[in-house]
């Protein structure tokens, strides 16, 4: 019998009627044609116990210990399988990449095998099939002598040897797969339960495949004392203010991976946290990374998630993943309402902007600001279904049960997103963003806190993309977020918001431009709703004359601006000069508008509430009676505008000699307020007012005075206890005590 060496050395095999047999394990291989070569493979001895294989990620420097650490260790305290992953609301497990979670793991292992707590320690990074069943082999290889050349077989019998039997000696071993990246890589590579052995895995997947039956440790970013405490140690050289190391962390949104090569940047180029942050908030520099990455890293934060980004784009439905995050990326990253990202301007968008599975950006075939050439739109189910890929890939953090704030992105994520786009691109998608956001908004803010969200949408929007939004004229968004503002009661916030919104409309376009001159308008509404009644009179009466100069006297907003000019007139003292204005003005109303268009509605309104405070109560609930009519013809019985002007006739009815009815119909009025625009409107507390003012006019002073100690603490909670509103019911209390 012919025998011959392998390349290698080694004699490993010996044939016997022409069939290949490994005696040592007894493997059939089939037989061999042609010349017949024996290979046996030199017996290799046995790796003693405590034995590793594969190498422990170094920690890094100025690792935090932090709560995860104890909570991974409990976790593991019997034996199982726990899966590390990112922080979610409970029992949603997120892993993004960059919170440390190949740290926490590699701690753990360290951990374990310094207190001799193992016999046996397998470490391997997990981004594929291939990896884990070398790994295995490898340790197949080390521990049972199996020869290595087939990796699948050799795989196969370390994992059976994990499995406890009853005459094999006890082995206490743990298996580490770091970075598991496709839940199928997985198949058929799952180490055993075991009474003895414990499984960990680091993953950025939340598929039920990974992370069903097995016990989850979600790791989220540092917190703000941990950032902290991390740059402060990373950087000593450096004698900046704590406040400045936590502004940092702040801008980075406590990611680990980010803080630690901002340190790194830093350290490398000696410029100081305060230039770092600038740079960061310039939206025209990508994100600096340090030329030789810290802590064994591979990627910069920059590229972290791109693999993800493509793996998510590739799941069904395929090439929706990555414009709908493009469009998240735009949007307030600690919730996104679900309604936005489903709205019909959102699926068309991605209907247009689809990609190819693996294409590294969208393709751009409309100019920015234009609406998509096809009106076709991918239905709701899709954006939900791309949602989940994301959510799957850890990209996002999905809470169907939260739709107000459904969908949550790290912002550096958000960053990172932002920097693949063109400027074309860039610009296009904001416009698109703030078109969901505007169809997303309703015109009744019942809700309180969705319309919260969406202004913090809004703001976010436009913080990111503030040019976006004034391209040609203003996006209408804008103005929708400060009336929201103002109408939810922060007028304090509201004036604030126009203010900087006209100094931005200077600058885009200059003082004549006709939205620098309707954002004068929104500014002069709230200021004169914050008390300033004859500052408001005069700068209306300035603002006219501009809006008559630039756009004529029959222009809409120009009439609308007289209508305000002539309410603030009565209020600074010259109440029956703005009666007889408002009655001049609406004729003109009704030639250039027509008698049923909101602003002569309104204007019709302004008369009859002058009308009363000139001493015609009778007339004014008259005159209100027409306007009532109006507008339950124009927009029905549950729009704001009909439940205030039933609010105004129940008023004027009261003091026209009716304050029971006016009490009875305020109440009636107040079940409505109630229902459609909800207990907190403004609106709704003002009814509450004007109920319980007209109680105690109808002689029932003892239930108004408990109606007005019922309603302050909800005015000073929902309007501050400075709004004139509050500061109104404040004195009428005390008249009625007084009483």
């Amino acid at each position: 019998m012919e025998q011959e060496e392998s390349l290698d050395g080694s004699a490993n095999a010996a044939t016997d009627g022409g069939d290949l047999v490994d005696f040592r394990h007894g493997t059939f291989y089939g037989p061999v044609l042609g010349v017949q070569h024996n290979h046996y493979e030199m017996p290799r001895p046995l790796a003693s116990w405590p034995h590793q294989v594969g190498t422990i990620p170094p920690q890094a420097v100025c690792f935090q210990d932090r709560a995860e650490v104890a909570r991974l260790a409990t976790a593991l305290a019997d034996s199982g399988t726990a899966v590390v992953a990112q922080a979610a609301p409970a029992g949603v497990v997120v892993g993004l990449g960059g919170v440390g979670k190949t740290q926490l793991a590699a701690h753990y292992a360290r951990t374990a095998w310094q207190a001799k707590d193992l016999d046996v320690l397998v470490w391997t990074t997990a981004t594929t099939a291939d990896e884990v069943r070398t790994a295995y082999a490898r340790a197949a290889a080390e521990l049972l002598g199996t020869a290595s050349g087939d990796t699948t077989r050799a795989a196969d019998v370390f994992l059976a040897w994990l499995q406890p039997k009853a005459a094999q000696k006890r082995c206490r071993w743990l298996v580490i797969l770091d970075d598991v990246s496709d839940p199928k890589d997985m198949d058929g590579l799952w180490p055993p339960s075991s009474v003895t052995g414990r499984t960990l895995i680091t993953t950025r997947r939340q598929d039920a495949a990974l992370t069903a039956g097995r016990r989850l440790i979600p790791v989220g970013v540092f917190t703000p004392a941990e950032s902290l405490a991390y740059l402060t140690g990373a950087l000593p050289a450096h004698t900046e203010p704590a406040d400045q190391l936590a502004a940092l962390a702040d801008d980075l949104g406590h990611l680990p991976l980010a803080l630690s090569q901002a340190a790194a940047y830093l350290t490398d180029t000696g410029i100081n946290p305060a230039d770092y942050r600038q740079m960061l908030a310039d939206r025209t520099t990508a994100l600096r990374a340090p030329d030789a990455l810290p802590d064994g890293q591979q990627l910069a934060v920059a590229t972290t998630w791109s693999v993800s980004i493509e793996r998510a784009d590739g799941l069904e439905p395929a090439g929706l993943a990555r414009p709908l995050l493009q469009l998240a990326a735009f949007l307030e990253p600690n919730g996104i309402p679900a309604t936005v990202l489903t709205s019909p301007p959102a699926r068309a968008y991605l209907a247009h902007h689809r990609t190819s599975s693996g294409a590294a950006a969208p393709r751009l075939v409309s100019p920015p600001g234009a609406k998509p050439q096809s009106q076709e739109e991918v239905p709701e189910r899709d954006v939900l279904t791309a949602l989940s890929a994301l959510r799957r890939l850890s990209l996002i953090q999905h809470t169907p049960t939260t739709p107000r704030t459904a969908v949550r992105v790290h912002q550096l994520v958000q960053r990172a997103v932002r920097d693949t786009l063109t400027p074309e691109q860039h610009d296009h998608t904001a416009r698109i963003a703030a078109d969901a956001l505007l169809t997303s908004w309703p015109e009744i803010e019942r809700d309180t806190a969705l319309g919260q969200a969406l202004r913090a949408n809004s703001d976010a929007l436009a913080s990111q993309a503030e040019d976006a939004l004034y391209r040609l004229n203003a996006h209408e968004v804008l103005f929708r977020t400060g009336t929201s503002l103002g109408e939810a009661g922060q007028v304090t916030g509201a004036i604030a918001y126009w203010q900087r919104l006209l100094a931005s409309a200077n600058q885009h376009w200059g003082p004549d431009h006709p939205d620098t001159l309707r954002t004068r308008g929104r500014l002069l509404r709230w200021q004169a709703a914050a008390g300033d009644r004859s500052g408001a009179a005069t700068a209306y009466a300035a603002l006219l004359h501009d809006m008559t100069d630039v756009l004529g006297a029959d222009h809409p907003d120009t009439l609308r601006t007289h209508g305000a000019l002539v309410w603030w007139q009565g209020w600074a003292g010259d109440k029956s000069g703005a009666a007889s204005a408002s009655a001049a003005l609406l004729k003109d109303m009704i030639r250039v508008l027509g008698p049923d268009h909101p602003d002569t509605l309104r204007t019709h309104a302004t008369l009859a509430w002058w009308r009363g405070q000139t001493g015609d109560p009778a007339g004014a609930a008259t005159t209100y009676a027409e306007v009532l009519a109006g507008r339950l013809r124009m927009v029905g019985p549950d729009h704001p505008d009909t439940l205030r002007t039933r609010s105004y006739l129940s008023w004027w009815h009261g003091w026209a000699g009716d304050p029971e009815g006016s009490a009875a119909a305020s109440a009636e009025l107040l079940q409505d307020m109630t229902r459609v625009l909800g207990p907190d409107h403004p609106d709704t507390l003002r009814t509450r007012n004007n109920l319980h003012f007209m109680q105690g006019m109808a002689g029932n002073t003892g239930e108004a005075v408990q109606g007005f100690e019922r309603l302050l603490p909800d005015m000073a909670r929902v309007l501050g206890t400075d709004h004139p509103d509050t500061v109104a019911a404040q004195g009428d209390l005390v008249w009625f005590q007084g009483r």
